[in-house]
């Protein structure tokens, strides 16, 4: 099985589908995962998807078509509800205020909820497994209510009768095994026809597969594609955690492999890992397949060598780390694309930018494809827009305000072309439509920080606001102390 991530942005229309549960087939994968969160149109819930969610008719369609490909649904039901608790229908039901992704066990509400999702997905798909997510419930216990129990226990509490509510319409429940792992006395009381998928994407699972099957559940052993962590993908750092959890789950005998892979928002697109997807395959088949993931790119091997392999090997802000990527983030996800400048200005400026425009350049002179030309295009834009607020930086701290203006003023064009690739990625296979709003959001900052400067760069207001301060998302004439920076305790 191979897990497709919808619910982080992906807009999938039928026809999109289509092509991913061909690529399945074709790749020799018994089922498709389907990662839901908020991103399906659950019947009972018309309040919890936005537009061009998944529909129960999709899904129909697909089982129609291929019906020897198993559409396993993956909903989430404790943590990752995020996506329903921004809805204001969901907004009282969370376990911490302000703030977090887990939903509140204590409230009677959040359980008809999670009722309500796991009947519609009985209802809306045919699989013999139902998985109910539960990982990453990091917020146990956080609320007044659910402070006076235990997290193992409320843990259990919640998901035991979900888990019974799916074995009552004798289909099979499935979680994630992290909570497990943190907290192993959970599995005593969680039946034991669950499935265990134990997801470990830097080692193997010989650390953890031993104790989470202890009290008899059999495993799924779980790899990724590290998308979520790099400009595009760590080509080397999938392949060894493939090989190395397929190898796993043959020697221990487990219940068999689940490719994950998370997180196309922020400018990544699922048609450049479909090579990767069909190679993974191969290696959960046979874990000494000779082949290389690199390899498996045939005619975009040029691209994946350079965008997979030496970019990452640049180092810093490139280097696998296992951490969400923060350049991506910095630029796009907070509204302030100068939080790149801040965190990698030094960095991209020198050596490492030069080696990433040119590694970047030659990817986009090589691709023969739409997908990856964006891809590389995106690697390159982000570079250059990071050098041109430095350059700008410089000018201003030299009382040049009219310069730091015209280093700026490009950057405008770079996310309007950024906000191209990201319209065509969610045209050719169902992108982010949030990046396409963020290009907007970033580009829309840019021209008040160059409005800023041009009436506040030479004194106006009887001091010169650090560029630093222009470039906060919060910047009042006058306030010199910065006090909303000072006054931390008032932004949460």
């Amino acid at each position: 099985m191979w897990m497709f991530d919808l619910a982080r942005e992906q807009t999938v229309g039928p026809d999109q589908l289509m092509e991913l549960a061909r690529l399945s087939q074709d790749s020799g994968y018994d089922s498709l995962g389907l990662y839901l969160e908020h991103r399906f149109a659950y019947p009972s819930v018309p309040w919890a998807h936005g537009l061009y969610a998944l529909t129960p008719e999709s899904v129909l369609r697909v089982r129609s078509e291929f019906p020897s490909l198993k559409l396993v649904p993956f909903l989430n039901v404790l943590g990752h509800m995020e996506g329903f608790l921004r809805c204001e229908p969901g907004e009282s039901l969370r376990e911490s205020s302000f703030g977090g992704m887990m939903g509140c066990p204590s409230r009677l509400d959040f359980s008809k909820l999670t009722k309500s999702l796991v009947d519609d997905i009985i209802q809306c798909f045919d699989s013999e497994i139902i998985h109910l997510g539960g990982d990453e419930a990091w917020e146990l216990s956080n609320c007044p209510v659910c402070a006076q129990t235990d997290k193992p226990e409320i843990y259990s509490r919640h998901m035991t009768p979900l888990i019974e509510q799916v074995l009552s319409a004798s289909r099979q429940p499935a979680v994630w095994g992290d909570m497990f792992i943190e907290h192993p006395e959970i599995l005593a009381e969680i039946p034991k026809q669950t499935l265990v998928f134990d997801w470990q994407y830097r080692t193997g699972l010989s650390n953890s597969a031993l104790s989470l099957a202890a009290h008899g559940h059999a495993l799924v052993g779980c790899p990724t594609l590290h998308v979520y962590d790099a400009m595009w993908v760590h080509l080397k750092e999938s392949e060894t955690n493939v090989r190395q959890v397929a190898f796993d789950v043959k020697s221990m005998n487990l219940e068999g492999t689940c490719l994950t892979t998370w997180e196309c928002g922020l400018f990544g697109a699922y048609d450049t890992l479909f090579p990767a997807i069909e190679w993974a395959s191969n290696v959960m088949d046979n874990p000494s397949w000779g082949t290389r993931l690199v390899d498996a790119y045939s005619d975009h091997r040029e691209f994946a060598e350079l965008m997979g392999i030496e970019l990452n090997s640049l180092g810093g802000q490139f280097s696998f780390d296992g951490h969400r990527s923060r350049l991506k983030c910095r630029l796009l996800a907070y509204g302030n694309p100068f939080l790149a400048w801040k965190h990698h200005g030094e960095e991209l400026a020198g050596e490492a930018g030069d080696k990433a425009l040119e590694l970047s350049q030659r990817a986009i002179d090589c691709s023969t494809g739409e997908e990856f030309k964006g891809v590389a295009i995106f690697v390159r834009t982000s570079v250059e827009i990071v050098r041109m607020m430095e350059a700008a930086k410089r000018w201003y701290a030299e009382g040049e305000p009219d310069k730091a203006v015209r280093a700026l003023s490009p950057i405008r064009h770079a996310f309007d072309t950024l906000e191209t690739v990201a319209r065509r990625t969610r045209a050719r296979i169902g992108g982010s439509l949030a990046d396409i709003e963020r290009c907007g959001l970033a580009k829309r900052h840019v021209e008040t920080v160059i409005h800023r400067i041009r009436q506040y760069g030479r004194g106006e207001l009887g001091y010169v606001p650090s560029f630093d301060t222009l470039v906060q998302t919060v910047f009042v004439p006058y306030d010199q102390g910065c006090w909303h920076r000072v006054n931390k305790w008032g932004c949460d």
